[in-house]
């Protein structure tokens, strides 16, 4: 289940399952499974502002990505230190996956729209169409 946010045009992550007592391979796991569920998923804290700018820039783009704010998720601390596995980093948010692929934080989100990379990879995922 995923609900429209309207305001920003980004999906809300269904966060109604439970990851109490799950190991950190699981959460990779689920990590990994969550993110080639859409075509591009932020991994988010609702109050980053970082997690913030990468969400809106998909926005002014015409991408309305899938949002995870893991701080309003049951087993939202075990994804974070799950995403932090992953991305290498101690900043584990945001963490933005495209056609299933970890393409990093907002850091390495921005190179790629500055450079020009980030659109194709949008086109190829099935995101945008343009």
């Amino acid at each position: 289940m995923q609900t429209q946010t309207q305001s920003l045009g980004f999906s809300m992550g269904d966060s109604r399952w439970s990851m109490q007592g799950m190991s950190q391979l699981d959460a990779v796991e689920r990590v990994e499974r969550l993110a080639a569920e859409n075509a591009v998923v932020v991994f988010s804290l609702s109050s980053c502002c970082m997690c913030h700018v990468v969400k809106r820039l998909f926005c002014s783009l015409g991408v309305g990505p899938t949002v995870y704010e893991l701080d309003d998720m049951n087993g939202g601390a075990e994804l974070e230190r799950a995403l932090r596995k992953l991305v290498g980093d101690s900043q584990a948010v945001p963490a933005v996956f495209v056609g299933g692929k970890l393409l990093g934080g907002l850091d390495r989100v921005m190179a790629a729209h500055i450079s020009g990379a980030l659109i194709p990879q949008l086109k190829e995922a099935g995101a945008l169409w343009l």
